[in-house]
């Protein structure tokens, strides 16, 4: 297997990871944007939409998922919880641990905030067939596994 990069072909600021990376915050803004109607921020609806999935039921695991930092998300959680989005639950045979789980009210926003982000996701897809949007979640999905 081959470098895709050499000295001759590397510019920092046009190679694959800066691309992914203004990617990542032109896509989280336009979702701020777009959840600004439901009062929820992009990070926000992370943190509802990985409960729903169940992939994470604590803290500590959505911080892992998707690398945020402990302390900015108990803040989150807490604000969270005040708009009666999502509560904690101790877990009856471990009282220091505490799974976190929607509030009818949050699993009802949800629906809401998905489609906002399918809209978002999808502008940022147009022009693409969708051939070529499985290729590349195919192709970063490689990149993850490679990581």
């Amino acid at each position: 297997m081959t470098d895709i990069y050499d000295a001759k072909t590397f510019e920092p600021g046009r190679c694959v990871g800066p691309l992914i990376g203004r990617v990542r915050v032109a896509l989280l803004d336009a979702l701020d944007r777009a959840l600004l109607p439901l009062n929820v921020t992009a990070a926000q609806y992370v943190v509802i939409s990985t409960l729903v999935s169940g992939n994470a039921d604590s803290a500590s695991q959505i911080c892992k998922g998707i690398s945020y930092d402990a302390g900015a998300m108990t803040r989150m959680i807490d604000r969270l919880e005040q708009r009666g989005l999502l509560r904690r639950v101790r877990v009856a045979d471990d009282r220091r641990t505490q799974k976190l789980e929607l509030t009818d009210e949050g699993k009802l926003l949800y629906p809401k905030a998905r489609a906002a982000a399918m809209a978002v996701i999808n502008g940022f897809l147009r022009g693409f067939t969708k051939t070529e949007a499985r290729q590349l979640e195919g192709f970063l999905k490689r990149m993850l596994e490679n990581a």
